[in-house]
């Protein structure tokens, strides 16, 4: 199964490994799941990372290895995101989710993306980490 990592999730999972992000690279560690993120995200997850608690900046690089990163989006692909509205900044983020063909997009940003958790979008599954770990036990049972 293949988790596309939002920018916060890979900050949280950076900044408290002991929570439902931090979980899900866990989980990579056993191979059950392919983590990929964008260098669009993983960019952002470090510069929030460096701005708000550099001392973790370590722990993200002891991350780096699980993550695969996917090919940036076609622009077309992005101009498609931003019509389901999704802001500039996050439109991106889930054409990169959609153009890798990843299962699920985990993503803790409720403001921008609270109006997809819980629905697919081109074969794309969005949910927040907590949820992604109750999808994960089911079918990982």
């Amino acid at each position: 199964m293949k988790l596309f990592l939002d920018a916060n999730i890979i900050f949280t999972a950076a900044y408290s490994p002991q929570g439902a992000s931090g979980y899900l690279i866990s989980i990579a560690e056993t191979g059950a799941i392919t983590p990929c993120t964008s260098l669009y995200a993983l960019d952002e997850a470090k510069r929030n990372l460096a701005l708000k608690a550099a001392e973790k900046l370590p722990t993200l690089g002891k991350l780096l290895p699980l993550l695969t990163i996917v090919s940036e989006p076609q622009p077309e692909k992005v101009a498609w995101a931003a019509l389901l509205p999704l802001p500039e900044k996050d439109a991106p983020i889930m054409a990169a989710a959609i153009s890798s063909k990843a299962d699920i997009l985990v993503t803790g940003d409720r403001r921008d993306f609270g109006f997809l958790l819980g629905t697919t979008s081109e074969g794309v599954l969005v949910l927040d980490p907590a949820e992604t770990v109750r999808h994960l036990a089911k079918l990982l049972a």
